[in-house]
């Protein structure tokens, strides 16, 4: 009996920390410049550092683009939305 207890204990915090990392609706969250849009060690994004947290899109040769410093805005978005750009007409 003893060895069936640990075992449902065990199973039930596998499933608390699957369910915590996996189903997230938080966008993915980085650190970068403001101003350059150069992408920071998160050490930046702490009190007093330089840097700001920059929510959803992508990093590319040390830049960051395609989210927002916005946090809501990219969060609204979803699953390949919150980001429109392009030209409008033809």
């Amino acid at each position: 009996m003893r060895s069936g207890a640990v075992a449902l204990g065990g199973m039930g915090l596998l499933a608390a920390t699957l369910v915590a990392c996996g189903s997230s609706d938080e966008p993915d969250k980085r650190c970068a410049s403001r101003s350059s849009l150069d992408h920071l060690n998160m050490k930046e994004c702490g009190s007093g550092g330089r840097g700001a947290y920059y929510y959803g899109g992508s990093v590319t040769k040390g830049k960051v683009s395609g989210g927002s410093f916005d946090k809501p805005s990219v969060a609204r978005g979803g699953i390949g939305g919150g980001s429109h750009t392009g030209s409008s007409g033809g």
